[in-house]
């Protein structure tokens, strides 16, 4: 819905997982909202030193170099600012790992929105983006909303939205496998 309720709040659940060599790990979470006009993904790259110390090689020990995981659970998709910021920031940080579930897409429904191509640039940057499901809905209710104080109770239609937004962001994800196709395509013409 282009004028959903909310729609300017994005609510951020994060998961962090560290590894320093192949037998230590460790897992921090918490949750984060947009506010003052800074978008909760800019927001959390601001607090990433905090939750992963040694993620610029100050952290290596011995061999072992510290790398990270994390998973992110998302109101909306990225805008294409953050899409942006998060791709360059990915690529000049090579031990860390983003997954991110998101609940809406956020203005994706034009084929050239600049937010699909944010996404196609995440997706390069190595992010894996996918919609959340029931699963990961019931998930986020137990570790970030009620912690087993309450039965997370899913709304009418949540499958089928899952359905309807998992085939729209995978047509939006595909053209980032047939770039090179649509460029020699152009140069023939067709």
């Amino acid at each position: 819905m282009r004028w959903a309720r909310g729609r300017c709040e994005t609510y951020l659940c994060f998961v962090v997982k560290k590894r320093v060599g192949p037998d230590s790990l460790s897992f921090d979470f918490g949750h984060l909202r947009n506010r003052n006009g800074c978008h909760v993904e800019l927001l959390f790259l601001r607090y990433l030193g905090a939750l992963c110390p040694g993620l610029w090689g100050y952290g290596v020990t011995g061999e072992r170099k510290v790398s990270y995981s994390i998973t992110w659970f998302c109101s909306w998709s990225p805008c294409v600012n953050c899409s942006l910021r998060l791709a360059q920031f990915l690529n000049q940080t090579p031990n860390l790992c983003l997954r991110i579930f998101v609940s809406r897409l956020y203005f994706c429904d034009l084929e050239d929105s600049r937010e699909r191509e944010g996404l196609r640039m995440l997706k390069k940057a190595g992010v894996r983006i996918t919609v959340m499901s029931y699963k990961d809905y019931f998930y986020c209710w137990q570790t970030f909303v009620a912690r087993n104080q309450s039965k997370f109770k899913p709304w009418d239609g949540l499958h089928q939205n899952y359905i309807r937004l998992s085939r729209k962001l995978n047509r939006i994800l595909q053209p980032c496998e047939t770039e090179d196709l649509r460029d020699a395509f152009r140069l023939l013409g067709l």
